[in-house]
């Protein structure tokens, strides 16, 4: 069992985490956002992935003993992609929205918002 994939995780999410800590753009910070999120896709295809030399689960042409991969981890990843693509759409258009009412996306520049 190699901890690569699950190193490479984590380095994925602390990279997106470290760009929306330090993010003066909200643009940038929801992009941070969607580069964070998209470690998931890595440990969750780290979880699903079995190194024994396993397919895909086509069983048209396989042995019925043949090693196969996990599909419920790829649906779950397609999931996360939909998931994620829709949220980054959603963040974005809130953006848009604060560009037009406030003139700007500098979150420190926000002062309307705040109580």
């Amino acid at each position: 069992m190699s901890y690569f994939p699950y190193l490479a995780a984590g380095w994925i999410l602390l990279a997106g985490l470290y760009g929306l800590v330090t993010s003066r753009n909200l643009v940038q910070a929801v992009g941070c956002l969607a580069v964070a999120q998209s470690s998931t896709y890595v440990l969750l295809l780290a979880i699903g992935y079995r190194g024994n030399g396993a397919t895909a689960p086509v069983f048209s042409d396989l042995p019925t003993d043949a090693p196969v991969v996990d599909p419920v981890v790829q649906a779950l990843v397609l999931t996360d992609i939909v998931v994620g693509a829709t949220v980054t759409a959603l963040l974005l258009s809130l953006v848009i929205q604060l560009r037009k009412r406030h003139g700007t996306v500098d979150p420190e520049d926000l002062t309307g918002l705040r109580g």
